[in-house]
C-alpha cells in the first residue's frame, strides 16, 4: 500500500529547515520527523541514553532508526540548502512588475545583510504579503517535485497562503 503524504507537512518542514536539523519523511505513516543533528551524532558516537531527557531518548532512538534504515522507510527531505531562501528571493524580485521596485529589490539581496534589506523593502513597498504567497508557493511547488521524485503520493492540502510574518 502506497503512503499518502499531506503537502502541507512537507512545505511545513521545507518552511523551517536550518542548519541545524534534518527532516525524513516516514514512508508507512505519512509522518514528518525534524530530528537535529546532534541527535545524530549522539548514535554515532555511541552515547549512554541514561544521560538524556525522556524526550532526548525518543529523539535519539529515531536517528537510531533511520540511519540503520538505508532510505527504505526515511526520506529525506530538502535540507536548508536544497530550499535556498536566496534565489526564491531573487525570481520574486524578478517577478515585481514595477520596474523601480524590481531594481530596488534587486540591488537590496546583493552582498551583506540581504535578508534584512529585502525584508525591509518588501514591507516599505507593502509587497511583504505577495513575497509570503510566492515563498509559500515555491515551497510548494518544491514539495510536490520531491514527492514526485521519490514516487510519493500527496494531498493537496495547501492553502493560498499570504500570511504576514515581521
Amino acid at each position: 500500500m502506497s503512503v499518502c503524504v499531506l503537502l502541507s507537512k512537507i512545505v511545513e518542514a521545507l518552511d523551517i529547515q536550518n542548519d541545524e536539523d534534518s527532516s525524513y519523511l516516514d514512508k508507512i505513516t505519512s509522518e514528518v520527523i525534524s530530528l537535529s543533528h546532534d541527535d545524530f551524532s549522539a548514535v554515532e558516537d555511541g552515547e549512554s541514553l541514561d544521560d538524556y531527557a525522556q524526550w532526548e531518548r525518543e529523539n535519539i532512538q529515531m536517528a537510531e532508526k533511520i540511519l540503520n534504515d538505508c532510505h527504505k522507510n526515511y526520506l529525506p527531505l530538502p535540507s536548508k540548502f536544497d530550499v535556498h531562501e536566496y534565489r526564491i528571493m531573487e525570481k520574486f524580485c524578478f517577478s515585481v512588475q514595477d520596474e523601480e521596485i524590481c531594481e530596488t529589490l534587486c540591488n537590496a539581496i546583493r552582498g551583506r545583510g540581504a535578508f534584512r534589506r529585502f525584508k525591509d523593502c518588501i514591507y516599505r513597498f507593502e509587497i511583504a504579503d505577495d513575497w509570503y504567497k510566492y515563498r509559500s508557493e515555491s515551497l510548494k511547488e518544491m514539495a510536490i517535485d520531491w514527492c514526485d521524485a521519490n514516487d510519493i503520493a500527496y494531498e493537496d492540502d495547501v492553502k493560498d497562503s499570504g500570511r504576514q510574518e515581521t
